[in-house]
């Protein structure tokens, strides 16, 4: 019986890893060594990233609403106009309320209203 060797095989799994650590800094995409355990912490960087962009963005459409409720009514507080939507029974998410107030807020001041009048 013949002995196998794994050369194709190690080499193909060492291209990989050198080809996902292109553009590394330093030895770490040169070494295979180096560049595997540089792959593995970019792979763990990049999954709790797509976490925290999730927390990052529903921070941003906070942020927007308030302004945006702010420049409505200056005593009205983001906290109480989200309490209003919900009472009024107006189903827009904060996406949808961030975009809104951002690009077109003739409309988001109308809802604001209607919030506002739905709550009294």
């Amino acid at each position: 019986m013949s002995r196998v060797t794994t050369g194709t095989t190690r080499h193909k799994r060492h291209k990989k890893v050198l080809k996902l650590a292109k553009g590394y800094k330093g030895t770490s995409h040169r070494l295979y060594k180096r560049a595997k355990e540089a792959v593995l912490h970019a792979g763990q960087y990049a999954y709790i990233g797509r976490k925290l962009r999730k927390r990052d963005m529903r921070k941003l459409w906070i942020i927007r609403i308030n302004a945006g409720v702010r420049e409505v009514d200056e005593t009205l507080k983001y906290s109480t106009f989200i309490n209003m939507m919900k009472k009024a029974d107006i189903a827009l998410d904060r996406k949808v309320l961030a975009d809104l107030a951002v690009n077109d807020f003739g409309t988001f001041s109308q809802v604001v209203k209607q919030a506002q009048g739905a709550s009294k």
